[in-house]
């Protein structure tokens, strides 16, 4: 075999079925001979995956689960190529346009960190587009990917620190996607790069995404915000828990005091490593504007 073009990072536990689909459907992507990196976030049994025909796969195993966001990171420092495609274990690749028209958006524009994908269903119909990471039927500059699947130009993402692993579960991704835009760098949404997510719901826990999603919006604010405005949007974002713990009728015992505790406890333990370091406020306003309205983009241009 040639070296890969591409390298393909999954990281799973406790999903048999899933990661045997995702696999599977990666016979797609043959052409481009990658590479298919595993991370097994303990899983019991460990997970034993077969790799399509023709396709060359290794399976890095932690048996102390430390979580997916430590697993991508993992995955991205194993890699050996410049782009790396990374998975959810309960996706499945439908056809190869869609990664070959991601690479070619990256091999063409430089300024290009990361490519999102629009999420699809088992047959490929496009998920509604309130269910995409913007609302545009073309492809555009966007603020952020959903982290189902995304492509990212393995150099940029390691110069940058990766993923704070601090997070554990939830919000790695827009947290990463702000500190590409003070980067100068871009994150472009391809609306027609369809691949397909059938959420499993093994490990899926309604409070425990409550509590991370709350928790993570916290220290993104306090590790990225300007100071004025870190002082107002860590309430504002512990006043949103409230609401949405209501709006979604979750029972959440403890959960404010939970939210407290934790953001306190790793909020203090990031800023004594030095790991906040505020964006400017021309890249949140820049976040902003493109959450509202994503700039239509051209490959290249």
């Amino acid at each position: 075999m040639n070296p890969p073009a591409l390298t393909i990072g999954i990281t799973t536990r406790n999903r048999p079925e899933a990661i045997a689909r995702a696999v599977a459907s990666l016979g797609f992507a043959a052409d481009l001979e990658p590479e298919i990196l595993i991370f097994d976030d303990g899983s019991t049994p460990p997970a034993e995956v077969m790799p399509a025909p023709g396709l060359r796969l290794r399976v890095v195993r932690e048996p102390s689960s430390p979580g997916y966001i430590v697993g991508r990171n993992r995955l991205m420092r194993e890699a050996r190529t410049a782009f790396v495609l990374l998975l959810d274990d309960d996706t499945r690749m439908v056809s190869a346009d869609a990664v070959h028209r991601a690479l070619a958006v990256m091999r063409a524009d430089a300024g290009v960190a990361a490519v999102a994908f629009a999420q699809a269903e088992a047959d490929g119909t496009p998920w509604p587009a309130a269910m995409q990471p913007a609302a545009t039927t073309t492809s555009g500059v966007v603020a952020s990917y959903i982290g189902f699947a995304h492509l990212l130009r393995r150099d940029v993402f390691l110069s940058l620190g990766g993923y704070r692993e601090a997070f554990v579960f939830y919000g790695e991704e827009k947290d990463y996607c702000l500190r590409l835009i003070e980067a100068g760098y871009r994150t472009i949404f391809l609306p027609d790069a369809l691949i397909s997510h059938l959420p499993d719901p093994a490990g899926r826990d309604p409070r425990r995404y409550l509590r991370f999603v709350s928790r993570n919006d916290c220290l993104a604010s306090v590790l990225n915000d300007p100071l004025p405005r870190a002082l107002y949007m860590v309430p504002a974002r512990l006043a949103l828990y409230l609401h949405m713990r209501r709006s979604m009728r979750i029972s959440d015992p403890g959960g404010l005091a939970w939210l407290l505790g934790e953001v306190s406890r790793v909020a203090f333990q990031c800023v004594r490593r030095g790991d906040r370091r505020p964006v400017s406020w021309r890249t949140v306003r820049r976040w902003r504007s493109l959450r509202r309205n994503p700039e239509p983009y051209a490959c290249g241009s």
